[in-house]
């Protein structure tokens, strides 16, 4: 027992927070002239600041986690029967153990058996990378005394950059985890481990305060700075003001919700004290962006891809002026070839069989219609007042179910098809037996997603060609989601839907019609804005269409307590016939007959799910690491 102790000892979770991300046996094979001392190291900025640049390759990249990258984990997406080696298969049938790599999940973003900051983005995971990035901050924080060469400026981006990251890489731990140990020094190898779990709340409040004070440190565009003239036109993604006021607000909105509340306190609601204060920093962001003192704003709905990928741009970074916090991508992003296949069948992709497609009842219940209602709870049924009509689904839909979701009958192959036997597969044949409807490498759901690849990434287009220089980095955050946030927190902060924050003009009510207006939508109906009970829905079903598949959904059910409700554990494919002409130009003319919903799955969980369970050699290190209930 005690030779296994010593062994996790020097391996396991103690070795990334007491040592570093390289391993004893790499450290002693070091020359001794490639070692320099901690006062050359940290002495001037250009030195400190490369000491903290590693910081930023221990962002996992979720989106390239792995050749074939699951990241979402709601009842939002389904991965084709092919691909039972996934973390969203696992979880899907209640094995959360599945994020961890000893028990399968070094496919995912969550955890790898040998992570790397160096190795690229497959080598990056969450869990080995957040105990070793928090290492870091807390071993340049310990050391900032030493930067003597160097201005106040200096002084401050440093610090403020290390607090970030501390603040930032707890935060992300503790979403999925729930309270854990807050780590504010450099551990000495040579002492018992002893550090308690702490409650969620707790833990958050320790982030608030790190992240407070980056975000009053940080300047808010470090081209306009002294030290960010040096590298001017190259710092949009270096850590700024507006990203730790971003997290700030994230992170007392996440305290705030049911889930965390229900933790500490045993009320399933908001925690209104939270909430306010999280609307009131949201509300300081959004003042700045709105006043042009950012360098962020909405990018233009026809530029939306432009968010997610890039092509023919020399492996451009995606992101445009919208995507405020983004793993770096190491190189040009050379697993284009696989993700960019992931939400295409097998049929037009050409050599994978793995995919990843939206589920029925997530496009049925979130894509309403253009006038801003929602679909009926019964698509078989008309609904005369938002003008749904079950013969043509497709028509006046929400703007982005268009952008975001390739149905029955879109035009997806654009060029020659030399092998005239598949010119049939032009177009999308997702009807019921269609030839996209293949269960193993086709969809199962009748849809397929559209959002994060063009169209024209398949077998005879081949955008997804390295000549084509196809980019693909969802974000981690963006503007969009920040006003989403901001509606949240102030409606349930100020306890209504027609109230702004003390530090933004804007009501939660504005704040959505913002991104409604974005994408050419309606504002949100007169009948959803009288009470915070009418809205919030509506709210939730609004972040759920701006951000769909953008890895929100999974922390979303799970901190508003409803991922082990129904309907939300149910997965449905659509199931319909066509009649009629077919309408090669227009596929939202097309008619269709006995549409319907069929369910594919039903997840089997329970309220441990709610959290995913730490890992059985960590808990065993010693008593204070507990495990989380029920596992």
């Amino acid at each position: 027992m005690n030779n296994s102790i010593k062994n996790i000892f020097k391996c396991g979770f103690l070795t990334v927070l007491i040592l570093s991300a390289t391993s004893c046996e790499d450290y002693l094979e070091r020359s001794p002239d490639s070692i320099i001392s901690e006062e050359t190291a940290f002495q001037n900025f250009t030195n400190f600041q490369g000491f903290t640049e590693e910081l930023y390759h221990c962002i996992p990249n979720f989106t390239l986690a792995y050749w074939v990258s699951a990241w979402n984990f709601g009842e939002d997406e389904i991965e084709s029967t092919a691909g039972t080696f996934t973390v969203s298969y696992n979880f899907d049938r209640g094995n959360f153990w599945a994020w961890q790599a000893e028990q399968g999940g070094g496919v995912g973003w969550f955890d790898k058996a040998n992570a790397s900051t160096t190795d690229g983005h497959h080598a990056k995971a969450l869990w080995p990378l957040a105990w070793s990035g928090i290492r870091k901050a807390n071993l340049g924080l310990e050391n900032l005394y030493r930067l003597t060469d160097a201005t106040d400026e200096e002084r401050r981006f440093i610090e403020g950059q290390l607090l970030f990251f501390r603040g930032w890489f707890h935060f992300q731990l503790i979403q999925y985890f729930g309270g854990m140990p807050y780590i504010d020094t450099v551990l000495p190898s040579d002492e018992k481990l002893r550090l308690p779990r702490l409650s969620y709340k707790e833990s958050a409040d320790r982030i608030t305060a790190d992240l407070r004070r980056a975000a009053d440190l940080l300047p808010l565009d470090w081209d306009d700075t002294t030290v960010g003239k040096r590298t001017i036109g190259k710092n949009s993604m270096r850590i700024n003001k507006a990203m730790a006021l971003g997290y700030l607000g994230k992170n007392l909105l996440w305290a705030a919700s049911p889930l965390m509340n229900y933790t500490s306190s045993g009320s399933k609601s908001y925690d209104t004290n939270y909430a306010k204060q999280a609307a009131d920093v949201f509300g300081e962001l959004l003042q700045l962006v709105e006043t042009g003192q950012t360098i962020y704003s909405l990018m233009p709905f026809a530029q939306k891809s432009n968010m997610f990928y890039t092509t023919g741009q020399n492996w451009a970074m995606p992101g445009g002026t919208e995507a405020m916090f983004r793993a770096p991508t190491t190189g040009a992003n050379g697993s284009n070839y696989q993700i960019s296949k992931q939400f295409m069948p097998l049929l037009i992709s050409q050599g994978d069989a793995t995919m990843f497609m939206p589920t029925a009842n997530y496009v049925h219940d979130n894509y309403g219609m253009a006038n801003g209602l929602p679909l009926p709870d019964d698509i078989t049924k008309a609904d005369p007042e938002s003008g749904y009509d079950p013969n043509y689904p497709w028509k006046g839909r929400d703007p982005r179910f268009y952008s975001d979701i390739t149905f029955d009958g879109v035009k997806v192959i654009q060029g020659a098809i030399p092998d005239a036997s598949e010119e049939q597969n032009r177009y999308a044949n997702l009807f019921t037996n269609g030839s996209y409807r293949n269960l193993s490498n086709g969809s199962r759901t009748g849809y397929m997603s559209r959002k994060f690849v063009p169209l024209r990434a398949n077998k005879y287009d081949n955008a997804y060609d390295w000549g084509a220089s196809l980019h693909i980095n969802v974000p981690y955050m963006r503007l969009a989601d920040i006003y989403l946030m901001y509606a949240e927190s102030v409606l349930m902060g100020y306890n209504s839907p027609n109230a702004p924050s003390a530090t933004f003009g804007k009501t939660a009510i504005e704040a959505v019609n913002v991104i409604r207006d974005r994408a050419g939508m309606a504002n949100v109906h007169s009948k959803y804005t009288g009470s915070v009970e009418d809205f919030l829905p509506e709210l939730r079903r609004e972040r759920a269409v701006e951000l769909a598949f953008e890895r929100h959904r999974f922390t979303d059910l799970r901190r508003w307590m409803l991922l082990i409700e129904a309907p939300y554990t149910i997965k449905t494919s659509v199931e319909l016939d066509r009649v009629g002409d077919f309408n090669v130009d227009d596929p939202t003319e097309n008619r269709v007959a006995n549409i319907r919903e069929v369910v594919i799955l039903e997840r089997p969980f329970t309220e441990r799910h709610y959290w995913l369970p730490l890992k059985v050699s960590d808990v065993s290190l010693y008593p204070e690491m507990t495990q989380n209930p029920g596992w």
